[in-house]
C-alpha cells in the first residue's frame, strides 16, 4: 500500500503516502523529512503559509546528499492567501526555500486573496482585527489559476491545483480554466467525508488529497467505535485504517513516521463499516466541520454541528 502511485489528469504519477509537514515544530521538520525520505517515503507536502519550508529543504538536501534521487520524490507545495496576485514570485521564493529547480504540484492553498501590500506577509488584518481580503471584483481566485496557468510553461511546477476548494468554488472555476486542476486537498475522513465533493472531483478527473485524515487537531477520530473496530478486525492501530482510508501521514516521530507506513488495503466490510458511521453522524447532524477563523469566509462546505 505505502507503494501505490495514483495517475494524475496529466500523467504524473502522485505517491498515495505523503508526509505533511504543518505544525511541525522548528528543529523537528529538517530530521522528519529526512528520514522519512530514508525508509521509503516518496512524498513530502510543504507549503509557505507553514513557515518551515526552509528546514523541509535543508532535509531534502540531507536526503539527496544521502542517495535519494531527486526524480524519485514527490515535493507539493502551495501558494499563500497573500501571494495571489504575484504566483511566480510566490513559487520562486518557496523553491528557493527548498532548494530545488521544480516541484511537482503546485497548489492554490484556499481561494481567498488576502491583501498582498497588507500589515503582515501572511494574515494582514485591517484595524479591527477582521482579516484583510481582497474583494472578488479586484481579484478573485480565478484570476489566480490564470496565473497558476501561467507557471507550467516555465517548468517550475510540473502540476497544478487547488486546496480546500467547495463545490461552490469549483464550480466558479471550472467554466474559466484553460487547464484543469489536476488535485483538490481537502480535510477528509470519516466524520468529514465530503461525498459531494469527491464525488464530483471525480467526475472531471480531479485527485482527491486528504489531510488531516486522522480528525484534525488533536486526532479525534482515532477512538471513534467504528475505527476502533476495523482496527481490532485487521489487527492494525485505528491510525493505520485512517490512513488507509485516506492517506497524507504527518509526523515528526521517527516511530510514528515508519508506523504509518503498514497501510492496508480496507476491504468492502470495512468501508462500509466506516461509511455507515459517516451516515450515522450526518443523520444525527453531528458530523465534524472544523472552521477556519483566519478568513471569517463562508467556504461552503457542511455546516458545524
Amino acid at each position: 500500500m505505502a507503494d501505490t502511485r495514483f495517475k494524475l489528469n496529466n500523467g504524473t504519477e502522485i505517491p498515495a503516502l505523503g508526509l505533511g509537514t504543518w505544525q511541525s515544530g522548528p528543529g523537528e521538520v529538517e530530521k522528519a523529512v529526512s528520514y522519512a525520505l530514508s525508509i521509503g517515503y516518496k512524498h513530502i507536502d510543504a507549503a509557505y503559509c507553514y513557515g518551515n519550508e526552509n528546514e523541509v529543504g535543508e532535509g531534502l538536501k540531507q536526503a539527496f546528499a544521502n542517495g535519494v534521487k531527486r526524480e524519485d520524490i514527490f515535493v507539493t507545495t502551495k501558494l499563500w492567501c497573500t501571494y495571489h496576485s504575484r504566483v511566480e514570485e510566490a513559487l520562486d521564493k518557496s523553491l528557493k526555500s527548498l532548494g530545488l529547480d521544480y516541484v511537482d504540484l503546485y497548489l492554490m492553498h484556499w481561494p481567498v486573496p488576502m491583501n498582498p501590500k497588507g500589515n503582515d506577509d501572511k494574515f494582514p488584518k485591517h484595524p479591527d482585527g477582521s482579516r484583510d481580503l481582497v474583494k472578488p471584483e479586484v481579484w478573485s481566485h480565478i484570476q489566480t489559476w490564470k496565473e497558476l496557468e501561467k507557471v507550467l510553461p516555465t517548468g517550475k511546477a510540473k502540476a497544478i491545483g487547488v486546496a480546500n476548494y467547495s463545490l461552490r468554488y469549483l464550480e466558479q472555476l471550472l467554466p474559466h480554466a484553460t487547464v484543469v486542476p489536476a488535485v483538490n486537498q481537502i480535510e477528509n475522513h470519516p466524520s468529514l467525508p465530503q461525498q459531494e465533493i469527491v464525488d464530483f472531483c471525480k467526475s472531471k478527473g480531479i485527485h482527491i488529497t486528504a489531510y488531516s485524515p486522522l480528525g484534525s487537531t488533536g486526532s479525534p477520530m482515532l477512538t471513534a467505535e467504528p475505527v476502533v473496530e476495523v482496527a481490532k478486525k485487521r489487527g492494525v492501530t485505528p491510525a493505520a485504517v485512517l490512513l488507509s482510508y485516506n492517506i497524507l501521514a504527518k509526523s515528526v516521530n521517527p516511530e510514528r513516521i515508519k508506523a504509518n507506513m503498514d497501510l492496508i488495503k480496507l476491504d468492502k466490510s470495512d468501508m462500509k463499516t466506516l461509511t455507515d458511521y459517516s451516515k450515522e453522524l450526518e443523520a444525527s447532524k453531528k458530523l465534524v466541520r472544523y472552521v477556519y477563523p483566519a478568513f471569517g469566509v463562508d467556504f461552503g462546505f457542511p455546516d458545524k454541528s
